[in-house]
């Protein structure tokens, strides 16, 4: 015989119960008892009726009127009209019998669990009613038993405990004496040796199911619901998530208690001690395996984990003091204090020192318990031999469960370091002896993001999800996203990365999409669909999504932006930037960032700063990590510059030049910022600091070029009036130069702790003589490379070769 049980959603609706239906005329031939629940969302406007009478307000009967429609609607749908009638009647005299409760229950204004058990009962009993006659109607062998008759409990109304010993010869008497093919049952209900109505608890549809398979000793029991079996996590919140084809009774009972909320927690225990498979399938999908729960499952040593799951809404509880450290019966008097208020314990750990004991408890339950663990604790919080009790609230309970843990080594390091690299801070940890279990308590904001982190650790063969933050789509914010666009599909094949931008933003508007964002159409949704720009409103953004492998990239030249890395770096997301102001600001918020970076294991990357796409702070890294030493820095860092010198013949004025070079792209917004030399000297300042030099902006030596008028030129349109009006200076300038063969190029050297910036001729053996267009050169003289110096060369201008430097970053941060 095999019991099958049908959840709420498998019975929502007429088309639901028809394709029950189905399913059953394609079973084998054979004896089946079919458990059912209430119409989906019934149970809880049942509850939401009792309260509101007990209450004295009248919505409780426009609640019970749409009660009665709603199974009357049911029956018209299922049944011609021939067959309706004594349904109707049927139906219509349990409505008023459940009324005439709720309306006493409005004149006592008292609402017992014994009335609620009740109210609650009418749910699977009109359900049960409605399918048994449908099976008949459908030419299938069957009959309704109230499981009332057969399901003994104690009187412990809202959560009945089961009388097995009586129950099971009730059970076993019936159906031995039955000969129907099909015994339709309701759920979730029994009743007292007094025939009083009892419920088994929120899920215990699935709790009668297995009392009953357990009873007859069913070959299999099936539990229906709308998901094609246990998953892997939580897939409403985990996307990734898959289902479980083989799970063994103990795990499954772990990732029950832990959240999972497939199937409910008591359900596994009688199937359990029997040795009775449970399958739990699809209703909506049947040709899908599920999940099948037995004794022992084929063992997998390389996937540890079998599943991941969490509980929200906790609280922990913490009882310490000095004066706890060798007294027995702290744990004893705690425990017990709970029980009898009935507090349900979900997570315990306790110093080794034995100086403080952590449990924790579901939030609804703190006030309760902290009054009576003040209570039961008082003579020591008064003699100050313990603490008063500590209350830690908006916490969750993540757990990895599964039987190949303790078989195999590093599961636990697993977990801890991808929580850490994610900054997820973990507030209590636990681990049962028999190692299928590692409990960790972590702040409830981060439930989200640690299933996902977690579950990308232990399920998700590549491709990783990388989620951007763009800040800045001007010119290069605009080519990154372009190449992201042209690069998706070589990245996910490639590199096994799936890097979704998230979040969008102007200096006007900001736009999120939790899915990604759509890189062709962007700027559409960023128009049309984007809420007004601010950096603190856009910062709460990030927080609140709290995504895994996140990365904030800041693409503008604003201050305000820069000065908001240290909060993105505390909140474990990683900064890319080609801004340089953050780095080049005050050196002790230079060094801030750096340790920030490395504390909370964010990736904090800035190659941009310095010659755009080229490796030049990287390869200053890494001949100072290979214990190189650097002696003197010489290079032109101004791709601008490098070009305005290079066309500034005999054929242009300078000011046509310097027009020329903000047309392309290759000056900042404001040419002055490349023009004054500040560009240059925040380049070499962040080379020399990378160098381990904590020099000051201030500190580098300067040698202007440009006349007094043009560097106090209040606006861009008025430099370049000034310009023009200095055109034979600047004339005068390239002229000696050209004279003694020379060319002109804006330098910046480091050596020996020193900085300078300016203007130059160069003759020509010199390397920067042949420099073209917009190129830069870096020449690093070190111990290593003493005779000829290591030369890095290229484009360092231009938004897009500004765009594929911080692409390359993004690249290396997810490493």
């Amino acid at each position: 015989m095999q019991v099958l049980k049908f959840g709420g959603s498998s019975v929502a609706h007429s088309d639901s119960i028809k394709r029950i239906c189905y399913l059953l005329k394609k079973k084998p031939k054979g004896k089946y008892a079919i458990v059912v629940s209430a119409l989906g969302n019934i149970t809880d406007l049942l509850i939401q009726c009792g309260i509101l009478a007990a209450e004295r307000k009248n919505q409780y009967k426009h609640i019970l009127e749409d009660i009665e429609i709603r199974h009357l609607n049911i029956i018209r749908e299922l049944f011609p009209i021939t067959y309706q009638s004594h349904l109707i009647s049927w139906m219509k005299k349990n409505i008023n019998d459940l009324e005439n409760l709720c309306d006493g229950i409005f004149q006592v204004e008292e609402l017992s669990k014994r009335s609620l058990d009740k109210i609650m009962s009418f749910g699977e009993l009109s359900s049960s009613f409605i399918i048994s006659e449908k099976f008949k109607q459908y030419g299938l062998d069957a009959i309704c038993k109230d499981s009332r008759d057969l399901i003994i409990t104690d009187s412990q109304f809202g959560c009945a405990q089961v009388d097995f010993i009586t129950s099971n010869h009730h059970i076993i008497q019936f159906f031995r004496e039955k000969i129907s093919e099909y015994v339709v049952l309701p759920g979730f209900i029994g009743s007292t040796v007094d025939n009083e109505t009892t419920t088994l608890g929120r899920g215990g549809s699935d709790y009668t199911a297995s009392i009953l398979a357990s009873a007859i000793s069913a070959s299999l029991l099936e539990i229906w619901t709308d998901v094609s079996g246990m998953m892997t996590a939580n897939p409403n919140i985990v996307n990734q998530a898959f289902p479980i084809k083989e799970i063994s009774y103990e795990e499954a009972m772990e990732l029950s208690h832990f959240g999972a909320k497939v199937i409910y927690p008591p359900t596994i225990q009688p199937a359990m001690k029997r040795h009775i498979p449970i399958q739990i399938k699809n209703t909506f999908s049947p040709s899908d395996p599920g999940t099948l729960i037995y004794i022992s499952k084929k063992t997998n040593i390389s996937q540890p984990v079998t599943g991941i799951s969490g509980i929200q809404n906790m609280s922990l509880l913490t009882l310490e003091g000095s004066g706890m450290i060798g007294i027995p019966g702290y744990s004893k008097r705690l425990f017990e204090a709970l029980s009898r208020e009935k507090i349900n314990v979900i997570f315990i750990t306790q110093s080794s020192s034995e100086h403080s004991i952590t449990t924790g408890i579901h939030e609804m339950d703190v006030i309760k318990a902290k009054s009576v663990i003040d209570t039961e604790f008082s003579q020591e919080i008064y003699q100050r031999r313990i603490d008063p009790l500590k209350i830690e609230k908006d916490l969750c309970i993540i757990a990895v469960v599964g039987d190949n843990m303790k078989n195999l080594h590093g599961t636990s390091g697993k977990m801890f370091s991808s929580l850490g690299r994610n900054s997820i801070n973990v507030r209590a940890i636990a681990q049962g002896s028999t190692e299928k279990n590692i409990s960790a308590v972590i702040k409830k904001t981060d439930l989200k993001k640690a299933l996902n982190t977690l579950h990308e650790s232990f399920f998700e063969s590549p491709p990783k999800q990388i989620n951007l933050f763009i800040c800045g789509v001007g010119k290069v914010g605009r080519k990154l996203l372009e190449q992201l666009h042209q690069q998706q599909s070589y990245l996910f094949k490639e590199l096994k990365l799936q890097v979704r931008v998230i979040g969008i933003a102007n200096s006007k508007k900001m736009y999120f999409n939790n899915h990604g964002i759509n890189l062709i159409q962007w700027d559409q949704f960023l128009n049309e669909n984007g809420g007004e720009m601010n950096i603190y409103s856009f910062m709460k953004k990030v927080w609140k999504f709290n995504l895994r492998n996140s990365l904030f990239v800041d693409n503008t030249a604003s201050e305000e932006m820069a000065m908001t890395y240290d909060k993105f770096l505390k909140n474990g997301i990683g900064v890319i930037t080609c801004n340089k102001i953050a780095c080049s600001s005050d050196y002790d918020h230079y060094k801030k960032l750096k340790i920030l970076s490395r504390h909370f294991k964010a990736p904090f990357l800035f190659e941009t700063n310095v010659g755009a796409s080229l490796p030049v702070i990287s390869t200053l890294n890494d001949l100072i990590n290979s214990g190189d030493k650097i002696h003197k820095i010489e290079a032109v860092l101004s791709g601008s510059l490098n070009f305005i010198f290079n066309r500034f013949t005999k054929k242009t004025s300078f000011l046509e030049v310097v027009k020329e070079a903000q047309e392309k792209g290759y000056t900042e917004p404001d040419p002055r910022i490349d023009l004054s030399g500040l560009d240059v000297m925040r380049k070499i300042l962040i080379l020399a600091r990378e160098c381990g030099s904590p020099l000051e902006l201030k500190d580098i030596q300067k040698k202007y070029f440009l006349p007094k008028k043009c560097y106090d030129s209040n606006s861009v349109e008025n430099f370049y009036q000034e310009l023009k009006n200095y055109s034979n200076y600047f004339f005068s300038i390239r002229s000696e130069a050209e004279k003694n063969k020379k060319r002109l190029r804006f330098i910046a050297r480091y050596e020996k702790g020193r900085a300078f910036v300016g203007l130059e001729s160069i003759d020509q053996n010199h390397p920067f003589f042949q420099l073209e267009g917009k190129d830069n050169m870096v020449l690093y003289n070190t111990y290593r490379y003493a005779e000829q110096p290591l030369i890095i060369k290229g484009a360092g201008a231009g938004a897009e070769v500004t765009a594929s430097g911080v692409f390359s970053d993004i690249i290396k941060a997810t490493k």
